[in-house]
């Protein structure tokens, strides 16, 4: 028998982490009786609401009130995971309970000032404006913090608590797992061909164009060869830069269109509010910047759940949690979807001629 990558079943490795993906395309074919999802949709949310803390002008649970901003605005989490100071640890000797310190800033930024709005549905100009100020945050923070994590957790279905647009950037006193160890596999893979492993993924990619979702001259945007989520991307810099405040004027103004065609995208693939977290990786900060980080390419990854529908979605249970990641749609099944629709007109306007 010959084999056949969309039909066969096979393992992947994902070389930023050495984790292997099992790929099951043939599961594709069952039928489908398990929890579905509501599916994620703006209309029931309005543009302003006097209870909700990222609102403008509302009085926060802290006694704080929001400013009347119009477009992004940034304050520090009234509860956050990560304060500033606090006691260490004791030391131990004892192998099996090690404990470090962990300190750190919260911040929360909103996008815009209307509720019922998400990043395809604001202009890029507005999108511009957020690149900017993750900027201005990561210039701020990095100074004093090995890691500066900006990330967003769109819709219910990933675990955010209130529907306005926005996103959290934590500053850490430490690398966390997940970049310590794709620092690691970079590291090693810099030291044995000179290149950066990204740089080169990015070269075979362009080469083999079987996963590629938007290419620009700034931007790649892939579904990984080894992606664990049914249609996850990679955001990639093509100019070699490592940081966020690497980019140039152009740069920033291809992320925010890059940005806005990707989301708009994924809410054209099952015409809903797509859910998904996001969160940019690039080299460390604080008094790591000073190490050598030519090994670095800066990227976004971007893990929806959704898999067969808009109310059908994966879960990392089961044999996943106690074996290997598995996933059925292959990715390149994923990106020639995700190619496929528009990423210039978003389905609502469609559905508004009508």
């Amino acid at each position: 028998m010959e084999f056949i990558p969309a039909e066969h079943q096979h393992r992947r490795l994902n070389p930023l982490n050495g984790k292997w993906i099992l790929v099951c395309p043939h599961r594709m074919l069952r039928p489908w009786s398990g929890q579905q999802e509501l599916s994620q949709s703006l209309d029931n949310i309005p543009e302003f609401d006097a209870n909700n803390p990222l609102c403008p002008g509302v009085v926060r649970p802290n006694g704080a009130k929001n400013p009347d901003y119009k477009n992004t605005f940034v304050f520090t989490n009234d509860f956050p995971a990560l304060l500033e100071n606090v006691p260490e640890p004791p030391t131990s000797d004892d192998p099996l309970f090690q404990a470090s310190s962990a300190t750190g800033i919260c911040r929360v930024m909103c996008f815009h000032a209307k509720s019922n709005l998400t990043l395809p549905l604001i202009s890029i100009e507005e999108i511009e404006l957020i690149v900017n100020e993750w900027i201005n945050q990561f210039n701020d923070l990095s100074l004093k913090y090995s890691w500066v994590q900006i990330f967003e957790n769109k819709g219910s279905a990933m675990g955010c608590s209130n529907s306005h647009p926005h996103c959290q950037i934590w500053a850490c006193s430490f690398l966390p797992t997940e970049p310590f160890i794709k620092d690691a596999f970079l590291k090693k893979y810099f030291q044995k061909y000179q290149r950066p492993l990204l740089n080169d993924y990015i070269t075979k990619e362009l080469e083999k164009k079987e996963r590629i979702v938007i290419e620009n001259a700034d931007w790649l945007v892939v579904v990984p060869y080894w992606a664990a989520w049914p249609f996850e991307t990679m955001l990639l810099s093509r100019n070699n830069n490592k940081r966020l405040n690497d980019l140039t004027e152009r740069q920033k103004k291809s992320l925010a269109h890059t940005i806005k065609q990707l989301t708009t995208k994924y809410d054209n693939l099952f015409e809903c509010s797509f859910p998904y977290s996001m969160g940019f990786h690039g080299a460390p900060t604080g008094e790591m910047s000073k190490l050598d980080n030519m090994h670095w390419t800066l990227h976004a990854s971007y893990y929806p759940p959704l898999l067969r529908s808009a109310t059908v979605r994966k879960f990392m249970v089961g044999f996943e949690l106690f074996g290997e990641i598995q996933r059925d749609l292959t990715a390149e099944q994923a990106a020639k979807r995700l190619k496929e629709v528009s990423g210039e007109v978003h389905y609502s306007k469609n559905i508004k001629r009508l």
